[in-house]
């Protein structure tokens, strides 16, 4: 699969400081890609160059093979940005604001009316549309700035940390209604510094420290560097036998098997491809399973043994 966006060695000096130092990454077409990192990473400024917001010291990057250095024109006709800050008249209602910023992106007429109805419904807001924006809770200001980023029909949605200060309910809606989009063909890049988004969104990530990518890969990738393994626990009704730690060990990919009071506790690189094959093999052995625990290593583990300190420091 081809790469929508392919950036190389950018950086960004301010003051005799690099707020992004040699970044690289690329993203392929219809990927979800997330930049994890605390704030002051080095995100922001890594999406407002990659937006052709602000000039790089250093380095390029080509959006569809567009440099955003030579052609910034071209590349803005293909993206849709989602900043942190809200971008929206709160004196006008939804549906005001969309058109404005509809005819700003050059959209008119009924292609305008149609895109403004389409943007609405995927954020879910269409039954809210003639309010006004200061009568929105935070949660619905930030779908409709999603809206307002999806007008121009981009290749590439650019999102830079969108759910800062709204309730856990409209979290899940705004990365709901993301993951659609993202499962219907659309490439995200997603900012983030809370990782449970990014692990429920992205299929690849890159963790920024400092204004550096400290590591990249899919999520199993990043979590072996992590040196964790997964833990199993399976509680039994019936007594386990010895004699299967030595059959579950052969039967799956684990590292440790343990006995302990009617549990089972396995340690294993692979814990949902081996839970259902050891599930199996206590049924052909007539042992009744009580309860099971999965513990998987996750990214603010990676984050803690890659840094020294906690993603939210």
């Amino acid at each position: 699969m081809m790469n929508i966006i392919e950036v190389k060695e950018l950086t960004k000096v301010y003051e005799g400081r690099k707020a992004v130092d040699s970044v690289s990454f690329e993203i392929k077409k219809g990927e979800a890609f997330g930049l994890l990192g605390p704030n002051g990473a080095g995100k922001t400024t890594t999406i407002s160059m990659l937006s052709c917001l602000i000039p790089p010291t250093s380095g390029d990057a080509h959006i569809e093979g567009k440099s955003i250095i030579k052609e910034p024109i071209e590349v803005k006709k293909r993206i849709g940005v989602v900043p942190q800050d809200i971008a929206l008249y709160p004196t006008l209602s939804a549906r005001e604001n969309l058109f404005f910023w509809g005819e700003m992106y050059g959209l008119s007429g009924r292609r305008l009316k149609e895109k403004v109805d389409e943007v609405l419904q995927v954020v879910g807001l269409t039954e809210r549309s003639k309010d006004r924006i200061n009568k929105y809770s935070g949660g619905m200001k930030r779908r409709i700035n999603i809206a307002v980023g999806l007008l121009p029909s981009p290749k590439l949605l650019i999102l830079d940390e969108p759910t800062v200060g709204v309730d856990p309910q409209s979290r899940t809606n705004i990365l709901e209604s993301l993951r659609k989009l993202n499962k219907g063909g659309l490439t995200i890049l997603y900012t983030s510094h809370y990782m449970e988004e990014v692990e429920f969104l992205c299929d690849r990530v890159a963790v920024m420290d400092l204004g550096k990518i400290i590591a990249q890969g899919t999520q199993n990738e990043l979590r072996l560097l992590a040196g964790k393994m997964d833990s199993l626990k399976i509680s039994t009704i019936d007594e386990v036998q010895m004699r299967l730690v030595e059959v579950i060990k052969k039967v799956s990919e684990t590292d440790e098997v343990k006995i302990a009071d009617k549990a089972i506790e396995i340690l294993t690189l692979q814990g949902r491809k081996v839970l259902p094959k050891i599930i199996e093999l206590l049924g052909n052995n007539s042992i009744r399973i009580k309860s099971v625990e999965v513990e998987e290593p996750n990214l603010e583990s990676l984050f803690l043994h890659l840094t020294g300190k906690e993603l939210r420091d």
